[in-house]
């Protein structure tokens, strides 16, 4: 990293693969109301561009939101919106590779003297195969753009990595899955090597976290989960960390996202230090080996 750090004011920053922006308007719009955050990264937004601005540009700019975006239709699709500035939008990554050409997962701008980054990190579907190893290539490309990246940065978006095996339900159950293998959890820890704190993991150390649940086999209502959406933070932005959680709420409910969104505070709290999940599952720790995965089924 490079560069001098900026400062504002109090920011909260929040990440959330929404899995269909046009599916999810109708709890996209309260939950920036309630939770009123300053950034916001999107992934899985699924609209190119102009669509995108047809569905919501009206409604985000009434809230005051600038929106930087790199769409695509059906698929993938990246997003920030912003009320504490806009600036330097930059779209995909240079030298990352495609499948076969190039997808809209990464999406960076500078809002409020942090440089920004919403990603949304290839899948890799089967361990070895051919989508695993473009998921690689492509960690290792974004790797070497944050690499020459200001000082303060905040890298926010669905990794599709849980970064250790406190970050799944059961470790057993993910035995041969993508997200778990060693290959995956180095090329993330090579993305913090530069300088890149885990900041939810930082501020709740030991607790039970986490931001996906498969829409099968009651996994969300069973809190059989894993923590793939990471907000990874260069120490200035860390330092500035009052809280970091999963609203857990915004999984609740009619036609949710298959993920939850992630919200850190920097220099103040609206809500407290509230915890690492809120509000907090009710659902027993399962034993290990009891579970399968819908997919091993």
């Amino acid at each position: 990293m490079s560069g001098t750090a900026a400062t504002v004011g109090r920011v909260r920053v929040a990440t959330w693969n929404v899995n269909s922006v046009k599916q999810r308007v109708p709890r996209l719009l309260p939950w920036l109301d309630q939770r009123r955050p300053d950034v916001v990264c999107l992934q899985e937004t699924k609209l190119t561009d102009d669509a995108f601005n047809r569905l919501l540009g009206s409604e985000l700019a009434d809230r005051g939101y600038a929106v930087g975006l790199y769409g695509q239709a059906q698929w993938n699709g990246v997003a920030i919106l912003s009320r504490a500035e806009l600036d330097d939008v930059v779209t995909g990554i240079a030298g990352a590779p495609g499948f076969p050409g190039p997808e809209a997962r990464a999406v960076a701008a500078t809002c409020g003297g942090i440089r920004v980054h919403s990603v949304y990190v290839p899948n890799g579907r089967v361990p070895g195969s051919e989508h695993y190893q473009y998921k690689l290539a492509w960690l290792a490309a974004l790797r070497d753009q944050l690499a020459d990246g200001p000082e303060a940065t905040i890298v926010c978006g669905d990794m599709n990595i849980a970064p250790t095996d406190a970050d799944v339900f059961d470790p057993e159950a993910y035995v041969g899955q993508t997200h778990v293998t060693p290959p995956e959890r180095a090329a993330l820890a090579k993305l913090q090597e530069l300088g890149l704190r885990d900041v939810v993991r930082d501020r709740w150390p030991a607790k039970r976290v986490f931001t996906y649940w498969d829409y099968r086999g009651g996994m969300f209502h069973r809190d059989l989960g894993m923590r793939i959406d990471l907000v990874l933070a260069t120490a200035p932005v860390a330092g500035r960390v009052r809280a970091a959680w999963v609203d857990r709420q915004a999984r609740k409910g009619t036609a949710p996202s298959d993920h939850a969104p992630v919200i850190v505070d920097l220099d103040k709290a609206p809500d407290g230090d509230i915890g690492p999940v809120v509000p907090p599952p009710s659902a027993p720790i399962p034993r290990a080996g009891s579970v399968k995965l819908p997919q091993s089924r």
